[in-house]
């Protein structure tokens, strides 16, 4: 038997875009968790799927560093923080001010203390399509990484502060008119192993979510298996239940569903893209909330507990009957309730309390100054 490690299970704010900060930790300290990711989009940001800013970004201090560290440390909350967006493609003004606003986020997280609490800073790294069609695309996507981040990892590596990608292959962040779902270059593991050759420097890691893994006919259990388990940062707690469709059987489970004209389509009585997320055949859920999912948690808890994963397990809430209904009990109770399932997993049995996270540490108080905002053209001089 694989011993636990009383991981923490933190919320991820993005299923929480309506309230404010405050609302936020109560909310987060009613359904039971011991942590929050905080997301903190650009408020001028051209994504609609994500929009949660949970931090007042413009000008932050160091004064308000610690104004938020004591605010975490009454609630007896850690916190990291997050912004995902297309740092290497799409629109190259968009593109510029993603990475502007992800070297904001590594100011602000050195300024609450960086690595010493635990305060890492979520990204994607996104997909640059105008170098992938052409030949060698992928190769040449991975030097685009390397040309722009490895100013930014230095960044961060000098403040203290860890950057962290998460896995997801953004299946709809292009039109459902284009072939590829391939959106994000850390969305499979050879992309992230050759990533961390290309900059071997600890500050950068990742978030992994099994949910991407599991719709790509991947077992996540075989991923943390061959993964650089000292780069495993956080935990995203989300998953599938792959559709048993008849677009399944006509697109396979290997390929995304394509667009075709839609006469034609009905004539051959074809099934075709809704809309542009709805390719794969799957429906994002929350485990133990609303029936069973393609995923052994079991096994998947004690894979990263045999490999001492120490980090958070962050519940990343996207689920139809959860989230994605609009209501907000509905979304309280998706999160209570998954808790509530990853608790036998994750802490040990008290004789009072039943399964039970022991207490953690405050956050330290930075001791840091102000440091001015610095710019991805500034950087890269």
């Amino acid at each position: 038997m694989v011993n636990k490690l009383n991981n923490p299970i933190w919320v991820m704010s993005s299923a929480y875009d309506k309230l404010s900060l405050d609302e936020l930790i109560r909310t987060s300290k009613a359904v039971g968790a011991q942590g929050i990711d905080l997301c903190v989009f650009r408020k001028d940001g051209t994504r609609s799927d994500h929009t949660a800013t949970h931090l007042a970004y413009e000008g932050f201090s160091a004064e308000n560093g610690r104004t938020l560290i004591d605010q975490f440390n009454q609630a007896e909350l850690s916190l990291s923080l997050g912004a995902f967006e297309n740092m290497i493609g799409g629109d190259p003004v968009e593109r510029v001010n993603n990475q502007n606003h992800l070297l904001r986020l590594i100011r602000i997280a050195h300024l609450l203390g960086g690595d010493s609490n635990d305060v890492k800073v979520g990204t994607f790294v996104g997909y640059n399509h105008e170098l992938g069609n052409e030949i060698d695309g992928f190769q040449k996507n991975l030097e685009e990484y390397e040309r722009v981040f490895t100013p930014i990892v230095k960044y961060a590596e000098d403040l203290g502060v860890t950057i962290v990608y998460e896995n997801c292959p953004m299946e709809g962040w292009r039109s459902a008119r284009y072939t590829s779902t391939y959106n994000n270059l850390p969305g499979v593991l050879a992309a992230r192993k050759l990533m961390y050759t290309i900059i071997p420097s600890k500050a950068h890691g990742e978030i992994y979510d099994p949910s991407h893994d599991i719709w790509q006919n991947t077992n996540p259990v075989d991923v943390v298996e061959q993964m650089d388990i000292s780069r495993l940062k956080r935990i995203h707690v989300k998953t599938t239940r792959n559709l048993k469709t008849k677009a399944r059987i006509e697109w396979g489970g290997m390929y995304p569903m394509q667009h075709v004209d839609p006469n034609l389509a009905r004539q051959a009585n074809v099934a075709i893209p809704k809309n542009d997320w709805d390719r794969h055949h799957y429906e994002a859920m929350l485990p133990g909330f609303g029936g069973s999912d393609h995923m052994d948690w079991n096994d998947f808890v004690n894979v990263l507990h045999r490999r001492g994963f120490e980090g958070p397990f962050e519940i990343e809430n996207e689920a139809r009957n959860s989230k994605d209904t609009g209501s907000s009990k509905a979304t309280d109770q998706g999160f209570t309730n998954c808790i509530r399932f990853l608790s036998p997993l994750l802490w040990d049995l008290d004789e009072h309390n039943g399964y039970y996270y022991k207490k953690q540490k405050e956050l330290s108080m930075p001791n840091v100054a102000d440091i001015p905002e610095i710019t991805i053209a500034q950087l890269s001089r």
